[in-house]
């Protein structure tokens, strides 16, 4: 626990002021970048692949261009070509291995460096967005992502019995993750009326109440999604960046989903 502590507090110093002041307005996406391209290492490194393979380079890339935004980063593209179009060059040249490599090099082997791509540059790129937004509406999917995981963790200590999903995460409970959504309702409750609604997220109050039990629920869908992972590919924690918390993928795994839903939701 006190490892645990120690890394939380040297990494609050560090990324709290990046995404307070977000100096020049670029420094939250290319943090946003390096944490895809440290995603995208953990997920080759649990499925025993080397990142830097041909492919595992590609998915880096691929991840990072969905993160940084077309201007300035990729503003030699025509006004009408989207970055999709760029990331899709990528997905055309891993299919382009199983030609090269004589079927050696399958359409199966290709999709788990583009789906990689996808997950954790989509999710890092929202992050981003959501700051670009406001840091309003970025710290409301914190702070729901936050109070989400210390309501189960505390409820789930004092009142779990019932397993929520033990195939998945044998320590999770049913009265945890209810306890994560009333914990996130909460936090939204006093963040709602501290900073206007209406103004910052395009929704009404009690919209917003409802769409944070949405949201709680998607991010704990997402930490189930990143065990289900790690179960897969029997590891304990994606990575070891974070001594006693694990890697990236541990700490944002709620996050990745959170904020692409934030997005469709029009909360930014």
């Amino acid at each position: 626990m006190k490892q645990r502590v120690i890394t939380a507090v040297v990494a609050l110093i560090i990324f709290l002021p990046i995404v307070f002041f977000n100096f020049g307005g670029q420094a939250v996406n290319l943090l946003a970048a390096v944490l895809a391209v440290v995603g995208v290492y953990e997920l080759f490194r649990m499925n025993q692949l080397n990142i830097l393979s041909f492919e595992g380079v590609l998915s880096a890339l691929g991840a990072v261009i969905l993160v940084l935004p077309k201007d300035p980063y990729f503003s030699f593209l025509a006004d009408q070509t989207s970055k999709f179009s760029l990331f899709y060059v990528i997905v055309m040249i891993l299919l382009g291995i199983s030609v090269i490599s004589k079927n050696t090099y399958t359409i199966d082997e290709a999709a788990f460096p583009v789906l990689v791509s996808l997950y954790v540059g989509v999710g890092f790129e929202t992050f981003a967005a959501a700051r670009a937004s406001s840091l309003v509406v970025l710290m409301f999917g914190l702070l729901i992502v936050w109070a989400t995981d210390i309501g189960a963790y505390m409820f789930g200590r004092k009142y779990g019995t019932k397993k929520l999903w033990p195939e998945i995460s044998p320590n999770k409970t049913i009265e945890g993750a209810l306890g994560g959504i009333a914990s996130a309702v909460i936090v939204a409750f006093v963040y709602l009326i501290l900073f206007s609604a209406t103004r910052y997220f395009g929704h009404g109050f009690f919209v917003m109440l409802l769409l944070t039990i949405v949201l709680s629920v998607i991010g704990q869908f997402g930490d189930l999604v990143e065990s289900a992972f790690k179960r897969h590919y029997g590891v304990k924690d994606s990575g070891k960046i974070l001594p006693g918390h694990g890697g990236i993928l541990d700490r944002f795994d709620s996050m990745l989903f959170v904020f692409p839903m934030m997005y469709l939701l029009g909360i930014f």
